[in-house]
């Protein structure tokens, strides 16, 4: 009887662990980036709006050439023109482009992503730059464009990322 009420007690903490666990996040959106015109670069990222108010943004892409990649949201939610149609990195505060850990920078400015020899990234990390909520800062009606270069993060305004490689339109879910 003692180890059915103590396996009962652990269900029950698990249970409401998990309970717990799904109140800290709020609304998520999603991106599926399609290569531009003969590219391969393709996946899906994820923005998941936390109860701090960051947001955790996921992308687990594949057909991406090895090395790094810039990876923005940009201000339009137009994928055509080969991604350009995107517009510039989403500013909507009016700021220098910057690292994604720079005290200024543009709301979309999301840093570099790093394909492995198969071709895979797969990148996870917090901003508190967009939101997922309606918003002035909101990523949801905006595109993510993954480029051909590294973004240097110096570079104004666009980090110097080359091409664009792959690109979709945040949706919220």
């Amino acid at each position: 009887m003692k180890k059915i009420a103590a396996l009962s007690f652990s269900l029950l903490l698990l249970l409401l662990g998990a309970c717990a666990s799904s109140m800290d996040t709020g609304p998520s959106a999603t991106a599926a980036l399609a290569p531009t015109s003969g590219q391969t670069a393709a996946g899906m990222v994820t923005l998941t709006q936390l109860a701090d108010g960051s947001v955790r943004v996921q992308a687990e892409l594949s057909g991406v050439p090895a090395g790094v990649h810039g990876f923005h949201i940009h201000e339009k939610g137009d994928c055509g023109d080969n991604g350009n149609a995107a517009g510039g990195h989403y500013n909507p505060l009016s700021t220098p482009h910057g690292a994604p850990n720079a005290e200024t920078k543009h709301a979309g400015d999301f840093g570099n992503v790093t394909a492995d020899a198969s071709g895979r990234v797969s990148h996870s990390f917090t901003t508190r730059s967009i939101t997922v909520e309606e918003g002035p800062t909101t990523a949801v009606g905006h595109a993510i464009i993954l480029h051909a270069n590294p973004d240097d993060l110096t570079t104004q305004p666009t980090g110097n990322a080359g091409a664009r490689i792959a690109c979709g339109v945040v949706t919220r879910r």
